[in-house]
Formats: structure tokens, sequence, C-alpha cells
């Protein structure tokens, strides 16, 4: 399996995973989506805005390096997040339809992606300023690893609330090989 299946697999994972999720936080009213439960970034609400609006800082960073500006415009269109626990949507379903949206982009961006692409350098600065030059398939595994920690908080406040997520592994859409 090439590097570039890896992440296909990954960004399939990434919108599995926020489909369920949303899904599941769909159950819960939304003053208990809003509700502070102690999280790194209050609630589940909080949480969920969270992880878009670092996918969007990433994306946007992505979309800077040659082979990702194209597939990725719709991105750079948006506007730019101002902090890392703003809240972009004050509700779940406008919250949800944009997560839905930026999950196709990423399938879509993720595919157009050439082991040459994966190779290359990525020159950006943090959101604090810093300067840094990193691999971009270094940086392709923190981003789909930030979504992943994120979400497992969304899972455990979620359940903490009462409603089962249901199957989270990566395992689930590995699929089978055959011996012969």
């Amino acid at each position: 399996m090439s590097l570039t299946d890896h992440f296909k697999l990954l960004a399939t994972y990434n919108q599995w995973m926020n489909t369920k999720l949303y899904e599941a936080a769909a159950q819960l009213s939304a003053q208990e989506l809003a509700a502070d439960r102690g999280a790194f970034f209050g609630s589940i609400l909080g949480t969920l805005n969270h992880i878009l609006v670092a996918d969007i800082i990433w994306l946007k960073r992505f979309a800077a390096q040659a082979g990702g500006q194209a597939s990725l415009q719709a991105i750079v269109d948006l506007p730019a997040p101002t902090s890392l626990d703003q809240i972009l949507h004050e509700n779940l379903p406008d919250l949800s339809r944009q997560r839905s949206w930026l999950d196709a982009q990423i399938i879509h961006w993720i595919g157009e992606l050439s082991e040459e692409d994966l190779s290359r350098t990525l020159s950006y600065r943090n959101t604090k300023g810093a300067s840094f030059n990193r691999r971009l398939s270094y940086l392709l595994l923190h981003f789909f690893n930030h979504q992943t920690h994120h979400r497992g908080q969304v899972s455990t406040l979620l359940a903490q609330a009462g409603i089962a997520v249901g199957v989270t592994d990566l395992l689930a859409l590995i699929p089978e090989e055959n011996d012969s």
C-alpha cells in the first residue's frame, strides 16, 4: 500500500467518524451540546468547532503548497479562523453542514496528491507567527491524528451524556485481504 493510499484511508475514516459523531450528537438538545463539560474546549459543540477550526487552518496552509492550491481553492476563500477556540457555528445543523462539506473537500484533495507531493516540504507559520518547514506527509499525519484525538474527547463526552457512538476503530474500514 502506498503512502497516498494510507492518506486516502485516513481521509475516508475522518469522514466516516465525523458522520457518526454528528449523528450521535444530534440526539442531544442544543443546551446539552453547549453545556460546559469540563473538556479542553468546554462543550461538545466547542470541541466540534475546534476540530473544524484546526482543519481550516491546516487546509489553508496546505493550499499554499504546490499541488494543493487548485483543489483547495474553496478553502482558501473561507474566512481565516481567529482563534483555536472560535465558535464558527452556534448550532449543530450549521456546523454539521460545514463539516460534511469540508470532509468532502479533504477527500477530493487527498485523492489528488501524489507520492512526490507528500515528500515536499511545506513552509508555514503557526497561529503565533513562528515559522516552520516540515514534510507534507508528516503534517498530514498530524492533521489526521489531531482530528482523531479530539473526536475521542467528543465520543467520551457523548458517552457521559448517555449517547453511544458505536464502533470507532479504523480497523472497521481496513479491507480484508485474501491470501490467494
